[in-house]
Formats: C-alpha cells, structure tokens, sequence
C-alpha cells in the first residue's frame, strides 16, 4: 500500500510558493502613519503576489529594503564574511553563498574567476553584498583595510597543521574561506589565512562537500556569536 496520499500524488501540480497578491486590493496595501505608501513595499509585487524564496516577514518587500534591513540586523561588534576560491566553476559556490545568506553574512567574496554557477544559490545573491578578488593575496589585503575595520581570514580545510573547528572561538569579525570541492584551499589561500580549521570526521571519507563544510562552519560562528 502506498504511503502517498491522492492529492499528493507525484504527478499533480506542484504548490504554489509564497503568497498571492496582497488581500484586499490596492485599497488595503501597507501605507505610512502619513496615509502614504510604505517604501518598503514592491507594488508589483502587492498587486500579483510574491512567489520568491524570502522569509514571511519580507513578503513583498523591495530587493533593495531587504538588503537594508539585513544590514541593519547585525551585531554592530561581530561581521561574518564568507570566502570561497573559484578556479573551477565549481557548482558549490551557489550553495555557499545561499547559506551566507541564512546566517545573514555582511558579505560573500569570490576569489579567482569572476563569474560563478549562480543556480545553487536560489536567487539569494540579490540580498548579498557579493565582491571579486582576483587572488587570495588580493582577499587578505581587503581584510586588513575592511570599511568597518580589520578580519581574521579563517581558512576552512582538513590540512595538515589545521585545527579542529569544534570548541575553537572563532573572531567576532572574520571571514571564513573555503576552497574548491575537488582540492580545498589552494597554498596561497593557506598562507593568507590566520589560522586554518577542520571539522573533525569519523569515517572513511576524505572531506566533506564544500557547500556542507561551509554550513557547518558557518553554524558554528552563528552558535556564538548571534
């Protein structure tokens, strides 16, 4: 006996993501203690819906007002920045930079190739503020002369002379870098970081996926300091 109800029924429709348009018409859309328009709000998307992969708190907001109000919501004494090198084209980045965006990350910097598999990422790169560097020397000297002040550049990879992530404080203001799927952090990006960590495994495998170490690591740096 199937375990799959009828109306769950593999070939049907898919459902609808998001919401539909605002209810109430135009009549009721979101307005100002003044009686005018919230700016916050996208009236294209009030009047036919928002089907995007946003949290329900910025339903029909503009791209541009969730970005402020993301950059508003972080600590003003901590700053995650996530890192990762593109030599490859690797097909991870789009994941990394969607878990930047849950844990809100103050930016995301793409090392080496400029242009990135941005399918992994859902779209979520529109609320990111996402920057190139064409090498991790040109990284490391972004994170010395950071706008808000210097990061630690933490280096993510099981390499000899890591160590381990678990119950190691991580800096409040770092940016953790991650390398290629196939070969980890390549030698310069190594000798930029500040310190390199791994995540201590118990199988057989030699490494993690990318997109998985970096949620784990980024989880980490959540745990204690959000």
């Amino acid at each position: 006996m199937s375990d799959t109800a009828p109306d769950q029924d593999l070939g049907g429709p898919a459902p609808e993501v998001g919401v539909g348009p605002w209810p109430g018409g135009e009549a009721q859309w979101p307005r100002l203690p003044d009686g005018s328009p919230d700016p916050r709000y996208d009236p294209e998307l009030l009047a036919h819906g928002d089907r995007r992969n946003v949290v329900d708190p910025y339903r029909y907001w503009t791209v541009e007002a969730v970005v402020a109000d993301l950059d508003a919501r972080r600590p003003p004494t901590s700053a995650l920045h996530v890192a990762v090198e593109n030599w490859a084209h690797d097909l991870n980045i789009g994941s990394v930079v969607r878990t930047a965006n849950a844990f809100n990350a103050a930016g995301v910097h793409v090392v080496g190739r400029r242009r990135w598999n941005r399918r992994g990422a859902m779209v979520t790169d529109r609320y990111l503020h996402v920057h190139h560097h064409a090498d991790a020397d040109a990284l490391a000297a972004w994170a010395v002369g950071a706008p808000d002040g210097p990061l630690t550049v933490v280096g993510v990879d099981n390499v000899p002379g890591s160590v381990p992530l678990e119950g190691r404080a991580l800096p409040a203001r770092c940016v953790l870098l991650f390398g290629q799927e196939s070969s980890g952090l390549t030698p310069q990006a190594q000798a930029v970081s500040d310190v390199v960590v791994h995540i201590t495994q118990h199988g057989s495998t030699r490494s993690l996926n990318a997109g998985a170490a970096a949620a784990i690591a980024m989880h980490s740096w959540a745990l204690q300091h959000l």
